[in-house]
């Protein structure tokens, strides 16, 4: 299994955006109380007619709304609007101990298909197309439950543990809040905001990007559960590319988290990430590259975020610990150490903003209408639960908000937004003198403190090695006589959760974000990291595969030579 974090980025699709502020995705009857008809009408019907009859059912729609342009040079190179609404539909047949989404041989059934359903409102094409995926997914239910029953009679399992739990009905309705994209000013600024790469010729590629999407979520499941939901995801993105004389490829990025999108980001704000873009692919060009290396680090507040996500969040997500395809890295260490015993780590969805930034990882309730909630998972290095979707496992009958997924995608245990606190908070400043101290006990040439990370991925699989990678941007070389800290590239971070999280000597005492978006089993969704710097006693590092190719032959447009 391989999971992927990453800056939330601006695609550029090819499209044409003429509208401003769009109308909501429905029209009267709600569409909420379309689903919810056609649910009872279809359950009924299926609790007669079925064979094996179904005991949950359950309809999500996920409408969106998105807009993006991309700038370059002081010339959109793309713009798009885009409006579509997605049907999943969850049909369970045999009892919630046993059905047809249980586990064999590590098999991850899909029963859903994310049918694309009308975005006018119209009742009769919405019933057209529930009525049509209702019975698809109902048939593919019952045939599984029927092959899975005969290999569960001849494959041992060590799990006992039921396959869906029962959780509380939620109703719920609040209108998604509207979106107003006012196009024609975006895309002036960010005309003006792209021309100011145009100072810098040893670029190769520059873009000033915005992205927003509007969301809608309803739920309706045959508990009674009944949500209406949604909110809205909007970023300024600013990358600059660049090669070295040695052919590696670099790149910068800055991103700007946006909370109101009539409202963009002022120009200096923007200009300023533009100079630091550029300013950081000059010096990338001539610095060197690091060897392989295993030595002490300081990572920044957003570096860690990122560490922890992947080499601590992707193993504590409830479904890999009865997957006998996983690695179950904690699997039996609930009320054993996992971390120092200075740390503590908490998700907690119901958390919107850190500071003045917006968290990716908020939400009202999960994809299976259960609530969002705090939920600590480590206290003081002590493990005490996992991230909970409402697929059981031993121990763990209940799920805590955790069940995510993009639509199309059946529902597994997912991160939301991490926090990580520490009662070992150490100045900023005493911090690196830490470091330095570190350097010389160890006898080390350098340190390196990483500034900014892009993502990074792990692998959980059991076949697979326990291993993680996190992707730095921007690297230095920190020296313990006294040179000034020097910016180095080509590296990535390397290693293995259990031996990494024995490292951790100290944290800063100011947290940063990292906004993001996670891949895994489930598809893309939004999550958020918020962690203070970390000082390890050793990290490793390896080197970054590098293009062969030399860089351009001729001037760009505008040198004389």
């Amino acid at each position: 299994m391989r999971v992927i974090l990453w800056f939330v980025a601006v695609t550029a699709r090819v499209g044409l955006l003429l509208l401003i502020t769009l109308p909501a995705l429905t029209q009267t009857p709600p569409l909420l109380g379309v689903l919810s008809a056609e649910l009872d009408r279809n359950y009924s019907i299926l609790k007669e007619k079925g064979d094996p009859p179904p005991y949950f059912v359950s309809y999500a729609a996920t409408g969106s709304e998105a807009f993006s342009i991309t700038a370059t040079g002081g010339a959109i190179l793309a713009s798009e609007q885009g409006r579509n609404c997605r049907l999943d539909v969850s049909v369970r047949v045999g009892s919630p101990q046993f059905d047809n989404y249980h586990h064999v041989q590590g098999e991850r059934p899909r029963f859903t298909s994310g049918t694309a359903i009308a975005i006018d409102g119209s009742p009769e094409s919405i019933r057209h197309s529930v009525w049509l995926e209702t019975d698809r997914a109902y048939r593919a239910a019952a045939e599984r439950l029927i092959k899975i029953k005969s290999a569960a009679q001849v494959k041992l399992s060590e799990d006992a543990s039921a396959d869906f739990s029962k959780e509380t009905p939620i109703r719920f309705t609040e209108a998604p809040p509207k979106i107003h994209f006012p196009v024609e000013d975006w895309t002036g600024r960010l005309r003006k905001w792209s021309a100011g790469f145009n100072r810098y010729p040893f670029l190769l590629g520059s873009a000033v990007g915005v992205a927003a999407r509007r969301e809608e979520k309803y739920l309706v499941n045959t508990e009674g559960t009944r949500l209406e939901h949604g909110r809205i995801f909007a970023q300024l993105s600013v990358t600059g590319l660049g090669k070295a004389a040695d052919g590696m490829d670099l790149t910068a990025q800055e991103t700007i988290d946006i909370e109101d999108t009539a409202k963009p980001p002022k120009d200096s704000q923007v200009n300023a990430a533009v100079e630091r873009v550029a300013s950081t692919i000059d010096r990338m060009r001539t610095a060197p590259v690091v060897d392989p290396y295993a030595g002490p680090a300081i990572l920044s507040g957003r570096a860690a975020g990122v560490f922890f996500h992947e080499i601590f969040g992707h193993r504590v997500e409830g479904h890999r610990q009865k997957d006998p395809g996983e690695g179950q890295t904690f699997a039996k260490n609930v009320g054993k150490p996992v971390l120092p015993d200075f740390l503590s780590v908490i998700f907690d969805p119901t958390v919107r903003r850190a500071g003045s930034t917006e968290l990716n990882g908020w939400y009202l309730y999960d994809d299976e209408g259960v609530a969002a909630r705090r939920t600590p998972l480590v206290e003081k290095g002590i493990l005490k639960t996992f991230l909970m979707s409402r697929s059981p496992i031993p121990g763990f009958d209940h799920s805590n908000g955790h069940g995510r997924r993009q639509p199309g995608a059946e529902v597994v245990s997912r991160q939301s937004n991490l926090f990580v606190e520490s009662t070992k908070k150490i100045p900023a400043d005493r911090l690196r003198q830490m470091l330095i101290e570190e350097i010389r006990r160890q006898n080390k040439p350098y340190g390196l403190y990483f500034e900014q990370v892009v993502g990074g991925y792990t692998s959980t699989a059991v076949r697979g090695l326990q291993a993680f990678t996190v992707i730095p941007l921007v690297v230095y070389r920190v020296y313990p006589d006294g040179r000034p800290d020097e910016l180095v590239r080509g590296v990535d971070i390397v290693g293995t959760p259990l031996a990494s999280f024995s490292k951790i000597v100290a944290t800063s005492d100011r947290p940063e974000v990292f906004n993001g978006i996670c891949g895994a089993e489930s598809g893309s969704v939004p999550v958020a990291a918020v962690s203070p710097a970390l000082l390890v006693s050793e990290i490793e590092v390896q080197k970054k595969a590098k293009s062969q190719e030399r860089p351009p032959l001729l001037a760009a447009p505008g040198e004389s030579k």
